[in-house]
C-alpha cells in the first residue's frame, strides 16, 4: 500500500465518515481510477506525432497507454473511421493512488501562474475532469526531448454519489481549489 493510500484510508476516510454521517463505512467515496487522454489532431497529418506522444504518456503514467481510433468519418478535418487520433490510459489501485499523489504535491505547483483549479468542472455524478495544457509540468519529461507541447485531460473517477462529496474527498486529499 503506498503511503498516499495509507493517508486516505487514516485521515481520510474518517473526517468522512463523520461529516456526512454515513451509516456504513463502505458508502464513503473513493478513488475507483483516473483516465489519462492525450487527444492529437494533428496525428492524421504526421503519425509520428503519436509515437511521441505514447512515449511520453507511458513516462508520466507508468503504464503503456492505449491508441485511440475515429469512430466516424469527418471530412471537414480529412479524418476517416479508424485513423489514430490520440491515446489513453486507465490507472487504478496503487498506480492511481501513485500518480495523484504526484499531480496534487509536484505536478500542478509547477503550472505557470497557478492559482488553483476550478471547482465547477464536476460531471453530477461525483466525477471530476482537469484538462492540463502543457504535459512538461510533469519532472519525468525530459523537457530537451520533447518536440511539441500537447495537453492532457485527467479525470478523476470516485465512488461519491453527489459532486459535494467527491469535491470534499478531493479536497481533503490536497486538490487545490480556487476560492
Amino acid at each position: 500500500m503506498s503511503e498516499f493510500q495509507t493517508f486516505y484510508k487514516n485521515q481520510v476516510a474518517p473526517k468522512l465518515f463523520e461529516s456526512f454521517n454515513y451509516t456504513n463505512v463502505s458508502k464513503i467515496p473513493k478513488l475507483k481510477k483516473v483516465v489519462l487522454n492525450m487527444g492529437l489532431g494533428e496525428a492524421i497529418q504526421n503519425i509520428k506525432i503519436l509515437d511521441a506522444a505514447v512515449a511520453e504518456l507511458s513516462t508520466i503514467a507508468g503504464q503503456q497507454p492505449v491508441i485511440t481510433r475515429a469512430k466516424k468519418s469527418i471530412s471537414a478535418f480529412k479524418l476517416r473511421a479508424g485513423m489514430p487520433i490520440g491515446c489513453m490510459v486507465t490507472l487504478r489501485r496503487r498506480k492511481m493512488y501513485d500518480f495523484v499523489n504526484r499531480l496534487i504535491n509536484i505536478a500542478l505547483p509547477r503550472v505557470r501562474d497557478f492559482r488553483g483549479i476550478s471547482g465547477k468542472a464536476f460531471d453530477g455524478k461525483g466525477n471530476y475532469s482537469l484538462g492540463i495544457k502543457e504535459h512538461i509540468i510533469f519532472p519525468e519529461i525530459d523537457y530537451d526531448k520533447i518536440d511539441k507541447i500537447k495537453g492532457i485531460n485527467i479525470t478523476l473517477v470516485t465512488s461519491a454519489e453527489t459532486d459535494k462529496e467527491a469535491k470534499e474527498l478531493l479536497k481533503l486529499l490536497g486538490m487545490p481549489f480556487r476560492n
